[in-house]
């Protein structure tokens, strides 16, 4: 892994100079348009990189984030089945190039307002797989204190990302004002707001990039077009061929790119962040994907087609087709990748051991944050000075039982 220095996230880097590899997506539906998915953006896009710097230990290190992405997914599968987790599970087997090739364009400054499938990016800006796991399993000493679940907790302080909103499309309208601010301190940071092919439909996500075009915000707005909202087709719910397209009504640059190649999410993403850091305004940059798992674990995908899945899997896995890159282009040896998976799995195992024995939240920790002094207060403080009907109706010892 590479050393980055501290006070940044990722250095700078020009685009890359790897063209994006000619695979083209698995047809969802037997008359699918012709022409490859991969296709050029839209006229006002910036023009494709043609050249970059990415290290080799760079290149080992978006390795690395997916790996840990994946088996840190599959950990917490393991910990649902077991009923550790509390709450619902939401994979994005499949999607690790997105978040990951996108959140590594960012600097430490940078914003970044993840999903509930964005855990990659997440870790790129330096969560922890020990904080994912103790909030997954709603333990006291998880960034909630148990109040709150799965990825729902952030850093703005120090990390910079946002805890997330579930509603579509609403952290385009947040990113939207937090990236006016930076715009109007004259601050040169970037905002990066993540959304589903499902949220471009919902009119907070019309809204916040209306505003953030007109405002010309730092602001880019990634589309992870994984082909389903929940259960929803994406051609049931949109009839625009391409969502990058959505860009021109707004006036911005809108490209889109394959969010399974993660050196090439990196890339498209870096140039939109460039921009806006330049003053250029918003991008919209629509990753073409596939979730491979339902909207969460519980959804057992009966709305898919018999054998998508598995031909997604087989042909078009982020971690397969980068790894094939790694060896092929870059030289990388098996057993490179292999003592990055072990160190991964190391990493793991430890913060699930320190995970499992956290302890749960205490009941008077849901007053934390809620009030500002004190942070909490003694059981029936509201009762205080009103003693003769609890003497007269409670036993000493209840939390409000009655006798009659």
């Amino acid at each position: 892994m590479v050393s980055v220095p501290k006070g940044t996230c990722r250095p700078a880097h020009p685009p890359l100079d790897s063209p994006p590899l000619g695979v083209d997506f698995p047809a969802r539906i037997t008359d699918q348009p012709p022409g490859n998915l991969m296709a050029a953006s839209s006229a006002t896009a910036p023009a494709r990189a043609s050249s970059a710097d990415l290290t080799r230990d760079q290149l080992l290190e978006l390795y690395y984030w997916m790996r840990l992405t994946r088996t840190l997914e599959e950990r917490l599968v393991n910990l649902y089945r077991q009923t550790k987790v509390v709450g619902g599970l939401f994979r994005s087997l499949g999607q690790e190039a997105c978040a990951v090739g996108s959140a590594y364009a960012l600097r430490r400054e940078d914003v970044l307002s993840p999903l509930i499938r964005n855990l990659g990016s997440m870790l790129v800006k330096g969560a922890t797989p020990l904080e994912v796991l103790r909030q997954y399993m709603a333990k006291g000493d998880s960034p909630t204190r148990g109040r709150e679940l799965n990825i729902h907790f952030g850093d703005v302080e120090d990390r910079n990302f946002v805890g997330q909103i579930s509603h579509l499309g609403d952290m385009v309208p947040v990113m939207a004002g937090v990236t006016l601010s930076f715009r109007v301190r004259r601050e040169p940071r970037v905002g990066l707001v993540y959304v589903g092919d499902g949220a471009t439909s919902t009119g907070a996500f019309h809204e916040g990039i209306n505003f953030a075009a007109v405002q010309r915000c730092p602001l880019v707005v990634i589309v992870e077009n994984n082909r389903y909202a929940y259960s929803t087709p994406t051609d049931r719910q949109c009839a625009a061929e391409r969502l990058a397209d959505k860009a021109a009504g707004y006036g911005i640059p809108g490209v889109r790119g394959d969010g399974n190649d993660v050196v090439e999410s990196y890339r498209l993403t870096r140039e939109a962040v460039d921009r806006a850091r330049a003053g250029g305004g918003p991008t919209l940059v629509e990753l073409m994907t596939y979730r491979r798992k339902g909207h969460a674990e519980h959804d057992n995908q009966s709305y898919v087609p018999a054998g998508e899945i598995d031909r997604w899997a087989r042909e078009n896995d982020p971690l397969d087709r980068y790894s094939r890159v790694l060896g092929e282009r870059h030289g990388v040896v098996a057993e490179e990748l292999e003592r990055i998976d072990t160190r991964v799995r190391d990493e793991v195992d430890r913060a699930t051991d320190l995970a499992e024995a956290s302890p749960p939240p205490e009941a008077l920790d849901a007053l934390a944050g809620v009030y500002a002094d004190p942070p909490a207060m003694p059981v029936l403080w509201y009762r205080e000075g009103i003693r003769s009907a609890v003497q007269a109706h409670e036993r000493p010892a209840s939390w409000g039982t009655h006798d009659g």
